[in-house]
């Protein structure tokens, strides 16, 4: 009898999903935050990923002198995992055109993405993309996967479209700039905790992006908590964006969050032995119906569990032995 097909093709098939980011993307604009964010990277391996920020997170005034710092980073030794993307100014921005043509010339073979933010629309976003993509052909660089920010009317209102984009891998919230558009309409308390999870205006942009990213295949990023010392409040609100929003990856904008982050996105020690022990009878039937622990499971609740399991490897949470080398083999030795 021949060995049973892998989860990713017995589960998904052709609609296999994507792989999924890592469940951190986090930004940094100031040379020594960026050089100790690379640090860290490398202690911690690519859980998460680094975003050197060009625009809000950078110096204002010399733009094309910190476009050339973040070639020299991601090109660098320190880019390790080759997990690092850099946030450009927006589409429209005096920088944006010379800052895109330097990144891609210098760095499009070793950036991970492209973040894209503040676009008005949909129509906006598309001339954005085709700008990066006529740089990456005129470079002789691949196209680099793409992400953007929702964080303006216009965008929120086409999410769907901006999400069904085919060059789009990631959609992020991003939670100032909406309030900010609302011209003080949604008080300072719903950029804070626990304001952010419950002003109904805010409640609606996330779960609205968050749809529009699942209905496309792509991955949903929580924006920023800027409460990054109270570890408690930071847990609590990333187990909220992951488990009430069906957020899959989340901001960190100082590195003391990174690891909270982390941990609130990873499943639980009994979830993972619970799906690895599941999936593995059920690769044992060749993936046809089993009962486990007094309960029917088929390949619809086999997928439930499979991303569990990928889960907890995006997040470095040890695995059975028996799940990792039957699941996730090149993670050996």
């Amino acid at each position: 009898m021949t060995t049973a097909p892998h989860p990713r093709a017995a589960l998904f098939g052709h609609d296999a999903p994507p792989s999924t980011l890592p469940v951190v993307d986090h930004y940094c604009g100031v040379e020594s935050r960026m050089r100790k964010s690379l640090a860290l990277q490398a202690e911690l391996g690519p859980v998460f990923d680094i975003t050197l920020d060009a625009e809000d997170g950078a110096p204002v005034g010399g733009e094309a002198e910190h476009a050339l710092l973040i070639c020299e980073l991601a090109t660098g030794a320190a880019n390790r995992f080759g997990r690092v993307g850099a946030r450009v100014h927006p589409w429209g921005h005096a920088a944006f055109e010379a800052e895109v043509d330097t990144l891609i010339a210098k760095a499009g073979h070793r950036l991970a993405y492209l973040m894209i933010p503040k676009p008005q629309d949909a129509d906006e976003l598309a001339s954005a993309v085709t700008t990066i993509d006529a740089a990456c052909d005129r470079h002789g660089q691949p196209r680099l996967p793409l992400h953007t920010l929702i964080e303006t009317h216009g965008a929120l209102r086409d999410v769907f479209r901006i999400a069904a984009h085919p060059r789009i891998e990631s959609l992020s919230f991003g939670l100032m700039d909406f309030v900010s558009a609302h011209r003080g309409a949604i008080p300072k308390s719903a950029m804070e905790l626990p304001g952010q999870f419950e002003h109904p205006l805010v409640v609606r942009a996330k779960l609205e992006i968050s749809a529009a990213a699942h209905a496309f295949g792509k991955t949903p990023s929580h924006g920023v908590v800027t409460e990054f010392r109270e570890t408690e409040r930071l847990a609590a609100a990333a187990r909220r964006a992951a488990q009430e929003f069906g957020y899959t990856r989340m901001w960190s904008i100082h590195p003391d969050q990174i690891r909270t982050i982390v941990d609130a996105f990873a499943p639980a020690a009994d979830e993972i032995d619970e799906a690895a022990t599941l999936l593995l009878q059920a690769q044992a039937a060749r993936w046809a119906p089993i009962s486990f622990d007094g309960r029917l499971h088929d390949r619809a609740s086999f997928r439930y569990f499979w991303t569990v399991l990928e889960q907890a490897a995006r997040t470095g949470r040890p695995l059975p032995d028996a799940a990792r080398q039957a699941f996730f083999p090149a993670t050996i030795g």
